[in-house]
């Protein structure tokens, strides 16, 4: 199949798993964007149900992640 001939759904959400995540277990988060915010799920167990956070709130999350971290 070539990526021509794929036809793509634009209401799936392309799921990115986090760099501190790792195939030996401990935190695994992926998130996703769309139009509504943000997504985020535990990537070891996709079936449960996502979390969603508004843009203002997923930024806001990400500017205390970074003050944390430094």
């Amino acid at each position: 199949m070539t990526v021509d001939s794929a036809k793509q759904d634009p209401y799936q959400l392309v799921w990115v798993k986090s760099s501190y995540s790792s195939e030996e277990g401990g935190e695994c988060v992926e998130v996703a964007p769309d139009v509504t915010g943000m997504h985020i799920r535990d990537s070891k167990d996709i079936t449960r149900s996502a979390l969603t956070a508004s843009p203002v709130a997923w930024a806001a999350f990400v500017d205390f992640a970074i003050g944390q971290s430094t």
